[in-house]
């Protein structure tokens, strides 16, 4: 980081909100480039941080620089990006024309090509990827709620910059392996779809095994291609990647017993996809199941659940109802249920 520097965040929505508002919390200058209705609403109430682990944090709204325009980020010594991952391209081209060429810019998103998007727009500038394992809820009024557990994980740069953004009630680690970390990511991150599709909260969905079993017969799947393509995900739980589909399939009283120690859900938790439906937006499912099915097509292998939660996904979001609250034997493949044993 550069010193004296403010950290920018580059599409300051839940996350983006969540991370910045902590790090102005601990002292940090931070300049947020968002949406006019966000800018309104922290400028009414301030930025609340919430947990279910128990954080209550108030921020002021004079303690951010908030603006809707690119020139916000004109100081920046690191960028968090927080878009969507369609939105990539687009704030890359607005951190190339107002961010410093020596500024770090850092990924936020969910996938697994938002870096390599951002390198190709930006040139030679230093782009790092990272992987936030938790979920953000958008409460209202300036509140925003972390929801699920876990600890950012960021590229290991000679700069330091996990160590820099760690304050808190907000760790960062560095990795060797950000690739790796960021398809272990998107293994957990099938169930967004699952999560949008069922309508419920996500604790609720994965207590009930017909939906964990569709989730383990997706993840099947995905670890099919990505052996095919020699990719090794880590996992971002202690479960190893491919322990995922057997715990998942596991009764429901053994699933509790062993996924509570690893993962912890609030019960107001939902995925970020069952969001964007209920505001009418477009989802990230080409970037979560869609990478899947690209890597399917490469080899020839067929993927008929994940091309099944896809068409339902799209045709939500075509719909514009919100969450069409499916149940499970309404995803399996027409074909049949051998897609989800």
């Amino acid at each position: 980081m550069i010193p004296n520097r403010p950290i920018a965040i580059a599409g300051a929505g839940s996350i983006g909100c969540f991370v910045g508002g902590l790090l102005a919390d601990a002292g940090r200058a931070v300049a947020m480039l968002a949406r006019p209705a966000t800018i309104a609403d922290l400028k009414a109430n301030g930025l609340r941080l919430t947990s279910f682990e128990g954080l209550d944090r108030h921020v002021a709204a004079d303690r951010l620089r908030l603006s809707a325009e690119g020139a916000v980020l004109a100081d920046a010594g690191i960028v968090l990006v927080a878009v969507k991952s369609a939105d990539t391209a687009a704030i890359a081209e607005v951190i190339a024309r107002h961010a410093p060429p020596e500024a770090i810019v850092v990924s936020l998103q969910n996938g697994v090509s938002n870096v390599d998007v951002l390198r190709e727009r930006l040139g030679g500038r230093r782009v790092l990827g990272a992987m936030v394992p938790f979920n953000v809820v958008t409460l209202g009024a300036g509140r925003f709620h972390r929801a699920t557990s876990g600890d950012i994980v960021i590229a290991r740069d000679d700069a330091g910059v996990a160590e820099q953004l760690s304050v808190p009630g907000l760790t960062v680690r560095p990795t060797d392996n950000i690739a790796g970390v960021a398809w272990g990511k998107l293994l957990l991150n099938l169930n967004n779809a699952l999560n949008a599709l069922s309508g419920l909260p996500l604790r609720d969905e994965l207590s009930q095994r017909a939906w964990r079993r569709l989730l383990a017969s997706q993840i099947d799947e995905a670890l099919t291609v990505m052996r095919a393509e020699k990719i090794v995900p880590v996992s971002s739980t202690p479960v190893p990647s491919a322990w995922m589909p057997h715990l998942l399939r596991l009764p429901d009283g053994l699933y509790r017993l062993l996924a509570g120690r690893t993962i912890k859900i609030d019960p107001q938790a939902r995925s970020s996809m069952w969001e964007d439906l209920q505001r009418g937006r477009i989802t990230e499912i080409d970037y979560l199941q869609g990478e899947i099915l690209k890597l399917a097509a490469r080899h020839g292998i067929d993927v008929p659940l994940t091309r099944r939660v896809i068409a339902l996904v799209r045709e939500a979001e075509a719909q514009k109802r919100g969450a069409p609250c499916l149940a499970p034997e309404q995803v399996l493949p027409r074909a049949g249920a051998a897609a989800a044993p």
